[in-house]
């Protein structure tokens, strides 16, 4: 076989992610949960002004729905210190129920508790509480990012609270019911300058409708897909879970792309355009990148999601 999932990442190197994404979330991780919660909440209230968040569907709130009533009960001191124990990823009951629910859930629930917040029905950062220098520094960082990522720092940020699931041992993964796929006839057909494969283009079209079941056709068995910043996912089970859990709603925006032939039958495919995700509003969309590489019966083995450092990135295709 000519390519390993390790060797099939190193497909179309010279593509540029934003790295500073992940360094920021660093940087992120390493303050007090203290300042963790007043970024969190500042850079709420900054991007309010610039950024439309939409309000979660009564879907992702359900499940957590008995967990937001059980903190709007609690006091000021125990909602503060709850919050903080998410940060600090203790091993409480309630750290462990938020281990469980998938990232679009941990939205909702953050969602919720800052329009509480902004209320008064859940204890507030404390007024005229002042960031730490490195919190003030990462919060600056964040300013100077474009929208995109802004949004892909904040949603890691409170993705990556609670317990950690490799400690949890058996757990039962916690998602809010999958969208059924849209209608045939309403359904959108892409356009990719520079690209005609049809694999790819069914994959935009098929992840589009929320059609999980026959996106995850397109894959080969043993295929992998990699998230902006993640190690790759593999195998078709672990993939449509990924699809299901992760990816209801995206509207993708290929623009242009190139093919190239690869070894023994297999052709790698850059596309470039961008991505809107039902959390934000319509104007808001990342500059993302994706880097398939098929097979010889045209079937996904791996398909990497970028998220690109800037928007000239868009057009670069060198090799």
């Amino acid at each position: 076989m000519p390519f390993t999932i390790d060797s099939a990442r190193n497909i179309f190197p010279n593509t540029l992610a934003a790295d500073t994404v992940p360094a920021t979330i660093a940087r992120f991780t390493q303050l007090s949960a203290e300042d963790q919660l007043a970024l969190i909440w500042f850079a709420y209230l900054e991007m309010g002004k610039t950024i439309t968040i939409a309000a979660p569907g009564a879907a992702n709130m359900q499940f957590a729905e008995l967990t937001l009533n059980e903190i709007r009960k609690m006091g000021p001191q125990e909602q503060s210190q709850v919050m903080c124990d998410l940060a600090n990823r203790s091993d409480k009951p309630l750290c462990r129920t938020y281990a469980t629910w998938s990232a679009n859930i941990k939205l909702g629930f953050w969602y919720q508790l800052g329009q509480w917040m902004d209320e008064g029905l859940v204890a507030p950062i404390p007024e005229g509480y002042q960031l730490s220098a490195n919190a003030a520094a990462v919060l600056q960082a964040i300013r100077g990012l474009e929208s995109g990522q802004q949004i892909t720092v904040l949603r890691n940020s409170v993705v990556d609270m609670g317990f950690d699931t490799s400690k949890l041992g058996s757990y039962t993964r916690v998602a809010e019911p999958v969208t059924p796929p849209t209608d045939m006839a309403k359904r959108t057909q892409v356009k990719i300058e520079g690209v005609t494969n049809a694999t790819v283009l069914e994959y935009m079209n098929n992840l589009n409708a929320n059609d999980f079941n026959a996106l995850i056709e397109l894959f080969a068995p043993d295929g992998a897909l990699q998230p902006p910043f993640r190690r790759p996912i593999v195998g078709k089970e672990a993939v449509l879970r990924f699809f299901q859990e992760e990816c209801q709603n995206l509207k993708l925006i290929p623009e242009r792309g190139v093919s190239e032939p690869a070894d023994e039958g297999y052709t790698q495919i850059k596309v470039t355009g961008k991505v809107q995700t039902p959390w934000f509003g319509a104007g808001v969309g990342m500059n993302i990148a994706w880097r398939f590489l098929l097979n010889a019966e045209n079937k996904i083995f791996f398909v990497a999601i970028d998220l690109l450092a800037s928007p000239k990135e868009l057009l670069n295709f060198a090799r």
